[in-house]
């Protein structure tokens, strides 16, 4: 069952550009001849390393977006590893992220929906009304019921 990948891999920062063209169509041609496909391929140039790594402080940053099954993911990986000019390689599988974040936006626009909207024209006439325009009637004293006063508790003996 094909699944979706991210590789991002790091050449030598001394690899020609044409070198690097070459790596990325090799392994363009391993995952398709495994059953795959490659969906995108970005190179993101050259950057400084976090840490030293195999004598580096920088390198060229190659990202492939590949779908495969895992025999043909192996076999990119086994491939990264034995290739010289790649320092540091990682593949993370996307496609349950993917399916997560679609389901969040599913239930965000679900939630969308169901909230009334408030017309912008009508709270600032209601907030424009004078208060004084509203009459005020006060009950007269006598008028409250007697029910409502708790006659006190008789204790039997």
């Amino acid at each position: 069952m094909p699944r979706l990948y991210e590789v991002m891999f790091i050449v030598r920062p001394d690899a020609v550009e044409e070198d690097v063209d070459k790596l990325i169509a090799g392994f363009s041609a391993t995952v398709t001849s495994g059953g795959g496909a490659v969906k995108t391929v970005e190179k993101m140039g050259r950057r400084k390393l976090a840490y030293t790594v195999r004598k580096f402080n920088d390198g060229n940053y190659v990202l492939l977006t590949v779908e495969a099954d895992g025999a043909g993911v192996l076999e990119l990986e086994r491939r990264l590893r034995v290739t010289e000019p790649v320092i540091k390689f990682i593949t993370v599988r996307i496609d349950e992220e993917e399916k997560r974040l679609a389901k969040v936006k599913a239930a965000r626009g679900v939630r969308r929906k169901v909230e009334p909207t408030v017309p912008a024209v009508a709270a600032p006439a209601a907030v424009a009304a004078p208060v004084a325009a509203v009459p005020v009637v006060e009950a007269p004293a006598e008028v409250v019921a007697p029910a409502a006063v708790a006659e006190p508790a008789q204790a039997s003996v």
